[in-house]
């Protein structure tokens, strides 16, 4: 190691492996344009509202059923789906923008 070199973290030497895989596999890495990264940040707003959202109307649906355990039960299992949805076309539209050409 040369003298100016600092030691590499953990996370550092994880990272170039994970590069040097990507880079054998014919993986191509490509610089986001300022025009996409502001498109994910959009994105990631947008969604992060939409998520906000269905938490208000979870928690106000929560406070109808009363207590009963069966329809707490149901509105948590159909709030969780709805997250994972909510998250999901996100994460295709982040992904989209990703492999889009600028």
């Amino acid at each position: 190691m040369a003298e100016d070199e600092t030691p590499k973290s953990a996370y550092e030497i994880i990272l170039e492996r994970l590069q040097r895989k990507d880079r054998e596999a014919g993986v191509e890495q490509q610089q986001l344009t300022d025009e996409q990264r502001s498109r994910i940040a959009e994105l990631r707003r947008v969604y992060e509202a939409k998520l906000a959202e269905r938490e208000i109307l979870h928690h106000a649906s929560l406070r109808k059923t009363g207590g009963d355990p069966e329809a707490v039960e149901q509105l948590e299992q159909e709030y969780r789906r709805d997250r994972e949805r909510v998250a999901s076309e996100r994460d295709r539209k982040i992904e989209g923008i990703h492999t889009s050409k600028g």
